[in-house]
Parts: C-alpha cells; structure tokens; sequence
C-alpha cells in the first residue's frame, strides 16, 4: 500500500507547480542524500546525491529585467519548504546564509501561495519596483528571519 505524502512533500509539490507556472521561473527538485549498493564480489558502495546537505528542497532561475541591460538576467532562486512546525537545521541555514550573501534569493516557505508571493516580491526587489505594502500585511517569506 503507497504511504501518504508527509506534509512538507505535499507542499514541495504544491510549491513546484505553482512558482513553476510564473513566467521566467523554473524549478527543481533536489533530493539529498546517499544510495547505498553492493557491487562486483558483493563489495558495497555509496554515492552521494543533491547538491549538498543543507541545500534547498528546490533549486531553479528566476528571470529579472534589469533596466539597461539587452537581455534578462537569471539569479539563482532556492526554496526550502516547511510544515507548519517545521524549522531550518543549522546545516539548512547555513546554506541559506551562504547563497544569500552571493546574491541569490532564498525563500523558506510553509505553502504555495507564500512560494509565489516570496517570488513576486523579489522579482519586484531586483527590478527595482518593489511595491511599498501596509506592515503586516503578507508573511516574512522567511519564518526563520522576520
């Protein structure tokens, strides 16, 4: 019998399709971890998987028009999804830490409609039309920073 998605894999895929829908975005899945085998004369193996422990569940390209320039520019977009009580591990937030400080954006999100508003918003950002909302109005579009 196939076993119910765990919350965070329900909204990872929620998430893929939905910011996969924006025009000049697109997204993927990146699963960590290690596969384990048993080789010629029964010698066994492991190879890691992903990019690193710690990176984002989805890994893609957001596409930003930046006055003055021909051509869109591709920033690397990375988002980590969350159950409600979910929390970024230290390796998790190191992760984010590091790719934010190279100028990539970084989104923790808890559903599709936050992935999608965090997108937006930072389209906006780089584009340099962000768009002033009332405090309080729409949720951090990440709960580990506020």
């Amino acid at each position: 019998m196939p076993h119910s998605p765990t919350p965070e894999s329900a909204i990872l895929r929620a998430v893929r399709l939905a910011v996969g829908a924006l025009p000049g975005v697109v997204l993927w899945r990146n699963s960590v971890g290690v596969a384990r085998y048993v080789g010629r004369g029964g010698r066994a193996g492991a190879v890691p998987y992903g990019l690193q422990r710690g990176a984002s569940d989805a890994v893609g390209v957001l596409s930003v028009a930046i006055p003055g320039i021909a051509r869109p520019v591709g920033v690397a977009l990375f988002i980590e999804v969350k159950s409600a009580r979910g929390r970024l591990t230290e390796e998790q937030a190191l992760f984010r830490d590091l790719v934010v400080r190279l100028g990539a954006v970084h989104l923790t999100v808890r559903s599709a409609e936050e992935a999608v508003a965090g997108v937006v918003a930072a389209r906006d950002a780089l584009e340099g039309r962000a768009r002033a909302a009332p405090a309080g109005s729409a949720p951090s579009p990440d709960p580990e920073r506020p």
